[in-house]
């Protein structure tokens, strides 16, 4: 019987030892790759920044020039986001933001959209969406152009009773046999641009105010 405790006893010790010196291996390999990912996701974050605004529009650090933005049905968000600023030589250019399409045919649709400060689109980019391949899937930039429609536009150029479909009324093309997809990402980028329209001093606030509203 003693035998047969101490064996027990052990194998338990035994197993204790691995399982401490696994949990430590594994925490090392944690740390040792914390920094490396949030360096890959920065640079992959920066990537997509800079296909919606052009070097020309900003001398600053976008990761780092931000401002957190309350929900809001406009915008589509049930929680705070994060959105970042441009500035050239001090002053705001434009804003990037996150805006979701929740009527899409299949599920949410979260985009990228940049503002410019005159109010004009730079550009708008899908980060995620779930519709159809083939149909709905043309709303990506790696698949198709028709995202571009965007660039440039603006509410004092289309006013926001315009941002639809033509099916539906409005100035803006789609593919045939798929108008839910388009609808959908046209009006979250109107909302957008109202947003952004509504909010212009807070997003396009000098820096030490727009330090003062991040920070508190």
């Amino acid at each position: 019987m003693n035998d047969i405790l101490k064996h027990a006893r052990n194998t338990a010790l035994t197993l204790m030892g691995f399982a401490a010196a696994f949990t430590l291996l594994m925490s090392v390999v944690y740390t040792l790759t914390l920094a490396p990912i949030a360096e890959s996701e920065a640079q992959a974050r920066m990537q997509l920044f800079q296909q919606i605004v052009p070097d020309s529009l900003f001398d600053n650090d976008l990761l780092h020039d931000t401002v957190t933005l309350p929900p809001d049905l406009l915008l589509g968000n049930t929680q705070p986001l994060i959105a970042n600023i441009a500035r050239l030589h001090g002053e705001a250019s434009a804003v990037i933001l996150e805006a979701t399409a929740h009527d899409g045919y299949a599920g949410d649709i979260k985009l990228l959209i940049a503002v410019k400060a005159d109010g004009s689109l730079a550009g708008v980019r899908v980060l995620s969406h779930k519709e159809t391949p083939g149909l709905g899937d043309y709303i990506d930039i790696a698949k198709d152009r028709w995202i571009t429609l965007f660039d440039g536009l603006s509410l004092s150029q289309k006013p926001l009773g315009q941002w639809q479909v033509q099916k539906d009324g409005g100035d803006f093309d789609y593919r045939a046999g798929a108008t839910i997809t388009p609808r959908a990402v046209i009006g979250a980028v109107g909302r957008a641009l109202h947003y952004v329209q509504n909010h212009r001093q807070t997003l396009f606030a000098p820096v030490a105010a727009s330090e003062q509203e991040h920070t508190s």
